[in-house]
């Protein structure tokens, strides 16, 4: 069995976004050269997210307003986390939009339902933070 391993950075400009990593994934997977196996997808910082859904601008709205009304950013001293910080809604956000993905492998290919894509869920922005992709098969 070969196994495959890399690191994606992104640094995204607003606090919250989400971003369809979709092709940074599928060219890790080619120069994996695996045709047969699993591929790990997974944020590596405590405020961010990988999770797959459809690339449609109104679900990310509705994904924006969702997540705000169950983890609110503001007002900030809500949260005992915030002590000296500002973040404690990323990391429930976070939560709620999970950790990582694993997408099966077969012919060399992501084997994706329909509409299916792979993000990034940003919630604490504006620095640089790592995405695991690991992938394992022959």
């Amino acid at each position: 069995m070969k196994s495959f391993r890399k690191e994606l950075w992104f640094n995204v400009p607003s606090r919250r976004g989400f971003v369809n990593i979709t092709p940074e994934v599928e060219a890790c997977l080619h120069e994996s050269g695996i045709r047969e196996g699993l591929c790990l997808v997974n944020a590596m910082h405590i405020t961010a997210s990988v999770f797959i859904n459809d690339d449609e601008a109104g679900l990310h709205h509705d994904y924006e307003r969702w997540l705000e009304k169950l983890a609110p950013h503001e007002p900030v001293n809500q949260y005992r986390h915030n002590v000296g910080e500002d973040n404690a809604d990323a990391h429930m956000k976070r939560q709620i939009m999970g950790r990582e993905v694993v997408v099966a492998v077969t012919g060399g290919r992501l084997d994706f339902g329909t509409w299916e894509r792979i993000f990034y869920g940003e919630f604490d922005g504006r620095r640089r933070k790592r995405v695991l992709v690991k992938i394992i098969g022959e």
